[in-house]
């Protein structure tokens, strides 16, 4: 191996550095080899290419850092056992209330899920499970209450939007669909919520973070997705039906971090409520 030699080897005065360039965080004497790039003339130029590196797979393994996904949906084109979200949460304490919204298309005949947060105890520490044609099942800690909603009559398929909350101090869980309020009912009074937990869009965890199925994988479109580490009153949950900004919260669509697994796409809303009143003025003429 042949040594390269440098001709600013000279020691200087304390506290001149400088960041070696192409490498953030990497500080060297001002006036050093590395400063000048005179020893190793082909180690940065690797080092940068290590570094673009990391950044293609970072794309390919679909990370996402906190982004605002107002606006915007998660697609499930397919029903299959590998697709789904991972949902990150600034929550790192047991939970004693909790509220969790979301809105949803899909025109499923079947049962699915719709959230699904597991911990190393309980695979169904909180699942919002919708079974086909009109009953949502809502988890705490491996138990579970019913919610039987009127069909409607549609030929269409509409956009829902749903909030659950839960207290242990009663016990109270309740469903909220479309801004209506069902019969409130008890579950798991006195039980806290697990704070390590895997949170996932589109499959029910039968273990932590694994055990899919694809006959209750999602298919169709979510969007709005929040939690909170207390229940809201009935007025706030009116606001955040009608996407009304309510100050910052564990799990926040307009400030989410994700990560896409699968055959999983992020597009822009064709809902209604979304589209911008230019366009829907141009079409009125």
């Amino acid at each position: 191996m042949q040594w390269l030699q440098c001709s600013s080897w000279e020691n200087t005065p304390s506290g001149k550095e400088q960041e070696w360039p192409g490498v953030h965080g990497l500080v060297v004497p001002r006036g050093s080899c590395l400063s000048n790039n005179c020893c190793f003339p082909k180690l940065q130029k690797n080092m940068e290419k290590l570094l673009l590196w990391l950044l293609v797979l970072t794309g390919l393994s679909g990370i996402t850092a906190q982004e605002d996904l107002f606006g915007h949906v998660l697609i499930f084109p397919k029903a299959s056992p590998t697709a789904y979200i991972p949902l990150g949460t600034k929550n790192k304490q047991s939970l004693q209330s909790f509220t969790v919204c979301l809105r949803y298309f899909s025109d499923l005949t079947r049962d699915y899920s719709l959230f699904s947060y597991a911990s190393r105890t309980s695979d169904n520490e909180i699942l919002l499970f919708r079974s086909f044609p009109d009953v949502y099942k809502i988890y705490i800690g491996g138990t579970a209450v019913t919610f039987r909603v009127p069909e409607k009559e549609k030929k269409w398929p509409e956009w829902v939007h749903i909030c659950t909350s839960w207290e242990s101090a009663t016990g109270i869980v309740q469903l909220w669909v479309d801004g209506k309020p069902l019969p409130r009912k008890g579950l798991q009074k006195g039980y806290s919520v697990k704070a390590e937990a895997v949170i996932l869009l589109g499959q029910d965890q039968d273990s932590y973070g694994a055990g899919f199925d694809e006959n209750q994988s999602f298919v169709g479109e979510i969007t709005d997705v929040h939690m909170w580490d207390h229940v809201l009153t009935p007025a706030e949950i009116r606001l955040i039906k009608n996407n009304e900004v309510l100050p910052l919260h564990p799990m926040d669509w307009r400030n989410m971090s994700y990560e896409i697994k699968g055959y999983v796409l992020l597009k822009p809303s064709l809902c209604p409520m979304y589209r911008a009143p230019q366009a829907t003025q141009e079409e009125e003429l």
